[in-house]
């Protein structure tokens, strides 16, 4: 594991790979820097079932350590549904279809900036 930190984008590029890597689908990264002080990126991707979308969180937990980023948190791993995975400079939302439609969180930060398609 490496001692250092990665920066903001690193973190991203480790996020997008984990996220192809899972077979994650549609999955979304958005800048939301100068939007909020939470992250500076926000991902999303779609799981097929409850075991998918905890492989993904599990995948993005272990790519991140890997990078040297210790997750802040996360939440939802028992029931599967939607799992937020809070890795500081991105935090990675990850949810069933019907939830992700559901909530469509994407729409709220997507709004006037450039999405970065993972």
């Amino acid at each position: 594991m490496n001692e250092a930190t990665p920066s903001p984008e690193a973190l991203r590029e480790c996020v997008e790979t984990a996220l192809d890597d899972m077979k994650a689908v549609d999955p979304r990264i958005i800048d939301v820097r100068g939007r909020t002080a939470i992250t500076d990126y926000m991902a999303f991707a779609t799981g097929n079932s409850r075991r998918h979308v905890r492989s993904i969180a599990d995948a993005l937990i272990e790519a991140a350590r890997e990078a040297g980023q210790r997750p802040l948190g996360v939440e939802g791993l028992e029931g599967s549904e939607w799992v937020l995975v809070d890795l500081g400079d991105v935090v990675a939302h990850v949810m069933l279809e019907d939830v992700r439609e559901f909530y469509r969180l994407e729409r709220i930060w997507a709004v006037d900036e450039e999405e970065v398609e993972a």
